[in-house]
């Protein structure tokens, strides 16, 4: 049986970077910053000297063959004691001394190219300095020629009347400071570098401390579910805006949950009424049941009333759960939004409450009017209010129904009706969930009619308000962006 063998998976750049903290990876961009910029800089310090001692080195030939160009013969005179050994070896001394020429080492040529005198140390002809000399060749030339064991830089230059001034001078000395300079400079880079490293993680414990903080604060909270205590947050960079935004949030969340239990702590009263309510009349009617005996005690005209009362209580039950449902309704379960007709809307809705309330005329005056919406929801909130101006309308009355888009930019629906208006002491609270006025209370209804209204309004962009009516009653305006 082959034994399994583990096969390394190559980890990519980037699977690896992003498995790093971000301390870790603000430490890592600091160094290499701080890093590449001192190697940017050392190569920029190294190049800058070699260039200028390459400057120095051409400027001191050329003026050191200038010299002895401006005078050749006093040069050779002082120079007469040149001597060589017998294999023509460069830097020969009497008395068998061998030594290093301190400084540039120079030679003359004549017409010919042929060497007539120098410094102690000979230079080579080459074939482009006897050209300089014979006059092929009317420019000076330098070159790189090597003696012994050392490399030179040679220029060549052009004599007056014939023949050439060579002047060598060793590059071993320059290139022996340059290793030095470069070998300083890789030791300061290594410091750099290593000062970079450090730096960053510095920086980067620095700069995400205030991160942190935020982070502990926003995992307390999570653990704790507090939402009572707002994070601490100072100054007014990039982070407190960051606390500042969660602290919001936090808000938001903190509102939305109170939201929630108020809701179910209200659904709970609204809804133990009608429960209640039913439960006495069925155990009264199974009681009967159980007990024919006691049947006489119920005439039948009361015990019709009592099943239209729990048909009733039923009804309000339904109505109440479905207006609960429709408040709670979670974002990804709504209908899409798209191009709606709101005057059809209107026109079902309204088609829908005439068969609830057959005894009320609805005057309707519907101008086109096209909004961004879901159809559904928008009919329900116009069902709403038509509802509600129908259970204060008198029979007989009339229901006013408008719908215009006079104002630039907003879609109009006004409904007025015939009732006796709302106190101007109830006017702020019509909106709010569960809340009947005094007059309202011995009227069927839960109170989230008008609730749902305001929401849908107001989830389309729109707005709901409440008036009284110049001739009476209450109109309610609904705005929604065109």
């Amino acid at each position: 049986m082959t034994p399994f063998r583990r096969v390394a998976v190559p980890v990519s750049p980037a699977r690896w970077w992003r498995a790093r903290t971000l301390h870790a990876r603000l430490s890592l961009l600091v160094t290499v910053a701080v890093g590449a910029a001192v190697l940017l800089v050392a190569a920029g310090a190294w190049i800058a000297v070699r260039q200028i001692q390459r400057h120095q080195v051409d400027l001191e030939l050329r003026n050191d063959a200038a010299s002895i160009a401006a005078n050749p013969a006093q040069w050779l005179a002082t120079e007469s004691s040149r001597t060589r050994d017998p294999g023509g070896r460069p830097g020969y001394e009497r008395g068998g001394h061998r030594g290093r020429e301190i400084g540039p080492c120079w030679q003359i040529l004549d017409a010919t190219g042929a060497a007539a005198g120098g410094s102690r140390t000979t230079l080579p002809v080459s074939d482009t300095a006897r050209d300089v000399a014979t006059g092929a060749a009317g420019r000076p030339v330098q070159e790189k020629v090597t003696l012994g064991a050392d490399d030179y830089l040679m220029l060549t230059v052009p004599l007056t009347g014939g023949g050439a001034v060579q002047v060598g001078m060793d590059e071993d000395p320059g290139d022996r400071v340059l290793a030095a300079f470069a070998m300083l400079l890789a030791a300061g880079c290594a410091a750099g570098i290593a000062g970079a490293a450090f730096l960053g993680r510095t920086v980067a414990r620095a700069g995400l401390a205030p991160v942190e903080r935020l982070t502990a604060a926003v995992e307390d909270v999570a653990v704790t579910q507090d939402l009572d205590h707002p994070i601490d947050v100072r100054g007014d960079d990039e982070i407190a805006r960051l606390g500042r935004s969660v602290n919001a949030m936090l808000a938001a969340i903190d509102a939305s949950r109170r939201a929630q239990r108020t809701l179910v702590e209200d659904a709970g009263h609204e809804l133990r009424t009608p429960l209640t309510s039913i439960r006495t009349n069925v155990e009264l009617l199974l009681e009967l049941e159980r007990r024919p005996e006691l049947a006489h005690r119920l005439p039948p005209e009361e015990r019709a009333k009592l099943l239209a009362d729990l048909d009733a209580q039923v009804r309000e039950l339904a109505t109440l759960t479905t207006e609960l449902v429709e408040l709670a309704r979670e974002e990804a379960t709504r209908e899409t939004i798209e191009p709606v007709d709101l005057a059809d809307v209107v026109s079902a809705a309204v088609a829908r409450v005439r068969i609830r309330a057959p005894g009320l005329v609805f005057d309707t005056s519907l101008a086109p009017a096209s909004v961004l919406g879901r159809p559904g929801e928008l009919e329900r909130m116009v069902v709403n209010v038509l509802d509600n101006a129908a259970k204060w309308s008198p029979p007989g009355a009339a229901v006013q129904v408008r719908l215009s888009s006079d104002e630039p930019g907003w879609t109009v629906l006004t409904v007025t009706d015939s009732g006796p208006g709302i106190a101007a002491e109830d006017l702020p609270y019509v909106f709010d969930r569960f809340y009947r006025a005094p007059a309202a209370r011995s009227m069927p209804g839960s109170g989230l009619g008008l609730a749902i209204v305001a929401q849908t309004a107001g989830q389309h962009g729109g707005t709901a308000a409440v008036a009284a009516g110049e001739d009476g009653g209450t109109v309610v305006t609904i705005r929604l962006p065109a």
